[in-house]
């Protein structure tokens, strides 16, 4: 075989064309990057003793913690909790409940390909019942999960409607929340990967690098300390530096002074987490929350589609 025949192009797979539609729709997309280090020995201290209180038989996530503080951020911050449409004349939505759209490495049908799961109202959710939305879908296979069958009908369809039938369902402002998230969390943390910068789809999108000991001076004094190498991409249409700068300040603070819980509100955590998973049974995955009716035509598969 010559080195022509063996570098003949094939079309893209079938399972990744929902990253295609996604990333031609974020082209308008204005990116600003910024990052910091948080030191997460009261993170990790808050995880040991839940494990050590019997409350849980491993530590909450890394990203479980970066949702739970984030959208409190962003609950204070009601301009940077927004997303923004159009070129000529663009119009900004401002979202009344925060909602955390989370990356997932997935399989689907053979291939690794990434997508994603929205957790909604997430600034009065409490750390056991974020957990419980990422188990779910870090656990569950997207080739029969009733969260992802509008992404499989969506690669179903042919090239002119699936791109058509994603810009449906992904671009009105009133839905965005449900569908994209009002921010997005990111993680390359199961590698050693310090600097990480996602464009999500979202006004806010946060990269998790991985957590490990590195030196820090405290009280002048040389130590270790557990690292989170953290960054922010912003949209410039809808906010300036300064306000995307104390949104991460803002973030970092709340997670180098997570403090551990009483043992009663510890314990209400759990059982909130159980109430929640009642409430909250799997929202938004990339496919999108519809599932059931997305195959009806190609304009309905686009209305259930999420980026």
């Amino acid at each position: 075989m010559s080195g022509a025949e063996r570098a003949r192009g094939a079309p893209v797979a079938r399972q990744r064309r929902h990253t295609l539609y996604f990333l031609d729709e974020i082209k308008a997309f204005a990116p600003v990057f910024l990052d910091t280090d948080v030191d997460m020995s009261a993170v990790r201290a808050h995880g040991a003793a839940t494990v050590a209180g019997g409350l849980r038989e491993r530590p909450y996530s890394t990203v479980t913690y970066v949702l739970h503080a984030a959208a409190r951020v962003l609950a204070r911050h009601p301009e940077a909790n927004a997303a923004i449409r159009g070129r000529r004349r663009p119009r900004v939505a401002r979202f009344a409940t925060v909602a955390g759209k989370v990356t997932l490495d997935k399989t689907l049908e053979g291939r690794r390909v990434v997508l994603s799961a929205v957790l909604p109202g997430l600034e009065s959710q409490e750390l056991a019942g974020i957990q419980r939305q990422i188990d779910h879908y870090r656990h569950g296979d997207p080739d029969t999960m009733r969260e992802f069958a509008a992404v499989r009908t969506l690669h179903r369809l042919p090239w002119p409607l699936g791109p058509l039938a994603y810009r449906l369902g992904t671009r009105p402002l009133a839905r965005r929340a449900g569908t994209n998230g009002t921010f997005a969390v990111t993680s390359l943390g199961h590698r050693a990967v310090n600097g990480f910068y996602s464009v999500g789809g979202t006004t806010l999108t946060f990269g998790l690098g991985r957590v490990a000991e590195r030196p820090v001076v405290r009280d002048g004094e040389l130590a270790t300390a557990p690292l989170l190498p953290l960054s922010m991409t912003f949209d410039h249409r809808v906010i300036d530096g300064a306000e995307a700068a104390d949104v991460l300040g803002e973030l970092k603070e709340a997670l180098e002074d997570f403090t551990a819980p009483t043992d009663e509100d510890a314990v209400e955590d759990a059982r909130e987490g159980a109430r929640s998973g009642e409430r909250h049974p799997a929202h938004g995955a990339e496919a999108g929350n519809r599932a059931d009716a997305a195959g009806r035509t190609g304009a309905r598969a686009g209305e259930r589609v999420t980026p």
